[in-house]
């Protein structure tokens, strides 16, 4: 791992050098060579080797105890004795930087202890008992999970399984991929020498695997600098570009974001608000990617403000303070304190415009809150410190009760996926999302989706697996396909089937844009061969549906006794033991005449005899089977409304349908054209001879001219 690392004084790609938040000490190898070459320092006192670290560390623990990291020095430099980078440093420099990079964090003493070791196990001689010996069962948990990081191949062929093993490790204590984060940032900051190719493949895994992962655990700090890390290797012109960009901006008189931050202290010490307000410069990617989306960029764009206070509530009197005395832009609000991120980021963004246009934008949140965004889950000190009886020490697994929840789900994804390339395949569509949207359920809670994300996949977030019952969805009170491609803030509610055997369409994959959907649905078709092997026009013949019809309901479910369909319906099949299922493209209800076919599965379908489905299925050869209508009267229907456009139409509509004692099982309705309204409701009807009063009562709301069945 760290082996390959190289001297950072040798030529290579340039550290970007832009300031970002409080500017990070680097340490200076060839002193802590130096230090390591004079060995450990006497016993009652720290060893100038890591007197840097320590101080970091007690900036963030004034009380930390810190003779377990002094015993760890000690045991990995005399471990580490005789061996060397590349560069020709003592080699006890890589783990003494990583540790300080995790000090600066804010990580807590038995993460850095393990940091320190993290390399002596698959190293040298020292073994995890020995760890655990001296150390105690914490660390070793934490130094084991980082050595089977280490022997993670990422070579194409080995990447599904392999990666799969790193993230249960990863999910089992999250520090473990903290010290492997802060590894790959050392080690990146310091590859001047490799030869060119190598720079790129390992920029090519830290870009596609690390740096989404970093972004993931909300550790800002390690995904910013490694971001521009990888931008300089892989992209070395549009890197000199945005670096002269910067240099240019930095060369001009008067700064704007540092006129607006001065406004915006004068603003709050009028107010009587406790604050602190900094400029934040961009880092290198983040302009970069400004500059495409805006084109020529102007000084404001190279920053932006970042106001500190003490209380949630502050936050919000700061908004309010801006918005009363500056110029906001409206559209540029969003509260993620009231509705965290993903990764547990917290604060209010917002931006005020200058007299001269320019656009500032300002981050409000608490000291807390900033220390979170910077470092995210290391900045959650000790999340396992449970009592004892809580920990599952039996089997590996942790109490973790502070874990993303992002994390939570891609653990339960990996057991669900039926193989690896299917997890592998899900996850790297997955780690691509860069923006999560929030949507509200009836009840009030929250559902977080990624953008794209649709009612197939808030189904899957809110149900698991009984999703595969959902047969539609209200967004924003209006009846929507499962299709439906979700907003950021819109309020869904799912309506879910009552058929114990309802089963997903494989259309849905083509709708599902999270893991837990697909792999759900992926996991039920290779359960059901049978159907995962029916191409999609044939499993909408199969659901009753013509070719250009989504999402059409099931008919009832079949008696597993008699070839008839169940749930009250009045079609009987010469065929034992079928499952019969209503068309819905024509819904035929008694008396029409009807033709039944054999689709896949042992399914039968039952369309009436003038649909245009028949005749397809007639020329494709689908063997014909006998049907006659029983003796029960129950029976699904699909009527059109044709109506002028009004107030409440829906409603009235709807109600007079329910008045009938008629379940609706779907409802469309196309957008009004001309003042005329179409509606499109398929029924449950208990009885069949209830059909026309049903279309006489429709019929009689005010503005709705026609009624009549669908046409096949």
């Amino acid at each position: 791992m760290s082996a390959d690392a190289t001297n950072p004084a040798a030529p290579g790609p340039v550290v970007p050098a832009a300031p970002r938040r409080r500017s990070r000490p680097r340490l200076d190898l060839r002193r802590l060579g130096r230090a390591a070459l004079l060995g450990p320092a006497a016993r009652d006192r720290m060893p100038d080797a890591i007197g840097h670290m320590a101080e970091a560390h007690r900036a963030h623990f004034p009380d930390a105890d810190l003779e377990p990291l002094r015993r760890a020095y000690v045991l990995a430099e005399s471990s580490h004795r005789g061996q060397m980078r590349k560069s020709g440093e003592p080699y006890i420099t890589h783990p003494l930087a990583v540790t300080l990079i995790l000090a600066e964090l804010g990580a807590e003493t038995t993460t850095l202890t393990a940091s320190l070791l993290h390399d002596t196990v698959e190293d040298t001689d020292v073994t995890l008992d020995q760890v655990g010996e001296q150390f105690g069962a914490e660390v070793r948990y934490l130094v084991d999970g980082v050595t089977k990081l280490e022997k993670v191949d990422y070579g194409a062929a080995a990447e599904p399984e392999t990666f799969r093993k790193m993230l249960v490790a990863t999910g089992n204590d999250v520090r473990v991929m903290s010290i492997k984060l802060a590894d790959r940032l050392h080690n990146m900051r310091t590859l001047g020498v490799m030869r060119p190719e190598k720079q790129a493949r390992i920029a090519k895994v830290t870009r596609d695997v690390l740096i989404p992962l970093a972004e993931r655990l909300g550790v800002q700090a390690l995904k910013t600098e490694l971001e521009d890390l990888v931008f300089a290797i892989l992209h070395p012109e549009e890197y000199a570009h945005t670096r002269e960009l910067i240099a240019e901006n930095a060369a001009r008189p008067g700064d704007p974001l540092t006129e607006v931050a001065e406004q915006v202290r004068g603003v709050l010490r009028e107010a009587d608000i406790t604050a602190e307000v900094l400029v934040r410069p961009r880092h290198f990617v983040s302009v970069h990617r400004v500059s495409r989306k805006r084109g020529r960029l102007r000084g404001s764009d190279f920053g932006r403000l970042l106001v500190l206070v003490n209380e949630d509530a502050d936050c919000y009197g700061v908004l309010g303070e801006l918005h009363t005395c500056m110029t906001p832009v409206v559209s540029e609000f969003k509260d993620f304190i009231a509705v965290p991120k993903f990764n547990l980021y917290q604060s209010l963004h917002t931006a005020v415009a200058r007299d001269d246009g320019q656009v500032v934008e300002v981050l409000i949140r608490t000291h807390q809150m900033h220390k979170v965004a910077e470092a995210g889950v290391v900045a959650l000190g000790n999340p396992y410190a449970a009592p004892a009886e809580e920990q599952s020490a039996g089997d590996g697994e942790r109490v973790d009760p502070t874990r993303p929840g992002w994390l939570s789900r891609l653990l339960d994804w990996q057991e669900a996926a039926p193989d690896p390339d299917t997890f592998w395949s899900t996850l790297r569509e997955d780690l691509a999302q860069d923006r999560e949207i929030t949507v509200f359920r009836p009840d009030g809670g929250t559902l977080g989706l990624p953008d794209g994300a649709t009612c197939v996949d808030a189904a899957y977030a809110q149900y698991g697996e009984d999703a595969h019952a959902c047969i539609g969805a209200r967004v924003n009170g209006r009846l929507a396909t499962l299709s439906t491609v979700l907003r950021d803030g819109d309020t869904v509610q799912l309506l879910m089937g009552q058929d114990p055997a309802s089963e997903p369409s494989r259309e849905w994959l083509e709708h599902a844009h999270t893991p837990a959907a697909r792999i759900a649905i992926q996991r039920w078709l290779t359960a059901h061969p049978a159907a995962a092997d029916v191409p999609p026009e044939a499993e909408r013949e199969a659901r009753g549906a013509s070719p250009d019809t989504a999402d059409a309901p099931d008919g009832p479910g079949a008696d597993a006794h008699g070839g008839r369909s169940g749930a009250g319906s009045a079609v009987v099949v010469d065929r034992p033991h079928a499952t019969v299922r209503l068309a819905g493209c024509c819904t035929p209800v008694p008396p029409d005449r009807v033709a039944a076919f054999a689709v896949r599965g042992g399914v039968v379908t039952v369309h009436r005899v003038e649909c245009a489905a028949v005749e397809r299925m007639k020329g494709a050869g689908r063997p014909e089977v006998g049907v006659r209508w029983g003796d029960t009267t129950a029976c699904r229907v699909t009527l059109l409304a044709e109506s002028f456009g009004r107030p409440h139409l829906l409603a009235d509509l709807t109600e007079a349908i329910a008045l009938e004692g008629v379940e609706i099982v779907s409802a469309t309705v196309a957008p009004p054209a001309q003042q005329r309204v179409h509606h499109t409701y398929t029924l449950q009807l208990p009885d069949a001879a209830r059909l026309p009063a049903l279309m006489r009562a429709m019929r009689g709301v005010p503005g709705v001219y026609d009624v009549s069945r669908a046409q096949p």
